[in-house]
């Protein structure tokens, strides 16, 4: 996906509601200082779906992108000129690119930052999976799935409606999907890939039922960090995934894809993330 030249887009934000928790503007900004952009900046904005259309519109030939998250990732798709396959196929755009031209384009770096924070972690290929929730994170980890899995992905849901949505997802995405109550997600965690997608505490009950050799968990929260679930698993030797591990690798997409700069400085990044990330879980225990 083409961008605008280094040397003429010099802005780039997150937009989303809430907006302020998001470690996006530490990553992007940790990029562009390893890169030597020093005339980029990269900013955060509360929009909600309502002012969206306004905010895109008042954007100036100084922008380079926009990343984007909860509630706007569907409802940017009207505002684009295109949407790349990959946003397509789960109907949802995280990132959005200003062309010299004038033309906005959206994706999903969300996808292939899933696969490749797998691949960081040694996954290339997995038989079977199980997938914990069924919100709008889960048919993004359906889609990554989709490009490893090799067997049934089994999703824990709470509602028929949810099942009858994932249902749908897996035959989209040419997935093999088995949708099963959430009173039972105690079985997921046998399976050979695990991908919590759930808001943080859903998962604490299931921390007491971790097997004793479990094999690999991927929980898409970064904060607060660890959940209850992702400390039981590494204690019991499990291996583990990390929403900032997501985070990080969605966002070297995003920097390549708007700076034009590629590859992306994935290890200033993480660095900055990380320390970003303890500075959250400093401010936390000071209110406790």
């Amino acid at each position: 996906m083409p961008a605008r030249s280094s040397e003429q887009a010099r802005r780039a934000a997150v937009l989303g509601s809430p907006i302020a928790h998001s470690l996006s503007p530490v990553l992007h900004r940790a990029a562009y200082e390893a890169l030597g952009l020093r005339d980029w900046t990269y900013d955060r904005f509360e929009v909600d779906e309502a002012a969206l259309p306004g905010f895109i519109e008042k954007l100036g030939p100084e922008w380079a992108g926009l990343s984007l998250t909860m509630p706007l990732k569907r409802a940017v798709i009207p505002l684009l000129d295109e949407i790349s396959d990959t946003a397509a196929s789960v109907e949802a755009v995280n990132t959005v690119v200003f062309t010299e031209d004038g033309r906005r384009l959206g994706d999903n770096t969300d996808i292939p930052g899933m696969v490749e924070a797998l691949r960081e972690h040694g996954i290339d290929r997995v038989e079977s999976a199980a997938i914990l929730g069924a919100g709008a994170t889960a048919s993004s980890a359906l889609a990554a799935l989709s490009r490893i899995c090799e067997g049934e992905v089994v999703v824990y849901v709470r509602s028929e409606a949810r099942a009858a949505e994932m249902q749908q997802w897996g035959e989209r995405l040419d997935v093999q999907v088995r949708t099963v109550d959430w009173a039972d997600a105690a079985q997921a965690l046998r399976a050979p890939l695990v991908i919590a997608t759930t808001p943080a505490g859903t998962t604490d009950a299931l921390a007491a039922a971790v097997p004793e050799r479990p094999a690999t968990l991927f929980d898409v929260l970064y904060e607060p960090w660890p959940t209850n679930l992702a400390a039981r698993w590494s204690a019991y030797g499990g291996a583990v995934v990390s929403g900032l591990d997501l985070l990080v690798h969605q966002a070297v997409l995003q920097v390549e894809q708007m700076t034009g700069h590629a590859p992306a400085p994935l290890a200033a990044m993480r660095a900055a993330g990380e320390r970003g990330l303890a500075r959250v879980t400093v401010r936390a225990d000071r209110a406790q």
